[in-house]
């Protein structure tokens, strides 16, 4: 029985759908960045979803919220950018979440995604993308604050997924954070022995290892 009361199963939070009223109708959302469990209760509610979620899956994790007129998928797909989550449907207008993973999707021309790209060569290839990208705006440039971040990277290069382990301490400065990787696509093919997701420690200035941002001043107007 234990591992049965684990599970949330919010369907009984739902009124009755009307005789053909579609899911994936549009609706207006205004939820806020909060616990990812109280997230996904308040989508329930406005989308009339089930949802059917593991509480370890959700545990320690939030969510950047969701605010505007989108469809159902658009809105959970928002919700759940930056926790390292992904949707399952379970039917059209029911779900539950699994762990993040890397869709497979064609190398680029000339890309072999073999084992020469591995340890140090790729990780610098990862920090520079990243490094440029924090850079570009100044309530992400690194060295005022510390964060952990993970990231998982398809064949292709590009970020499929994230998800902020530990906040900033700036709930704006997060979902910065998470806006800024999101799609994020790095110059070289990952190896196949690359194991994700990809973690990613930003530190401030004291730790005398943080990312420098000497090349981008010009972004800042400085």
């Amino acid at each position: 029985m234990r591992g049965v009361v684990c599970l949330w199963l919010l369907i009984w939070l739902l009124p009755a759908r009307a005789d053909g009223e579609q899911p994936q109708a549009w609706n207006t959302y205004d939820i806020s960045a909060q616990e990812l469990s109280r997230a996904l209760e308040a989508f329930s509610r406005s989308s009339g979803m089930a949802v059917l979620v593991d509480r370890q899956l959700t545990r320690g994790r939030r969510s950047i919220g969701v605010q505007g007129r989108l469809t159902a998928t658009q809105a959970l797909n928002t919700l759940l950018v930056g926790t390292g989550l992904m949707a399952r449907y379970t039917r059209a207008d029911a779900f539950t979440l699994q762990i993040a993973q890397v869709a497979p999707v064609p190398l680029p021309p000339g890309a072999t995604g073999t084992g020469s790209q591995v340890g140090s060569s790729y990780a610098l290839a990862i920090q520079s993308a990243i490094e440029r990208r924090l850079c570009a705006s100044p309530l992400t440039r690194p060295g005022g604050y510390r964060a952990l971040l993970q990231v998982w990277i398809g064949r292709d290069g590009a970020v499929q997924h994230s998800r902020l382990v530990t906040s900033s301490g700036d709930s704006q400065r997060d979902a910065a954070l998470v806006d800024s990787v999101q799609h994020l696509r790095i110059e070289r093919s990952p190896p196949s022995s690359l194991r994700q997701p990809v973690t990613l420690l930003l530190v401030p200035d004291s730790s005398g290892k943080r990312m420098e941002c000497t090349q981008q001043e010009g972004a800042f107007g400085a």
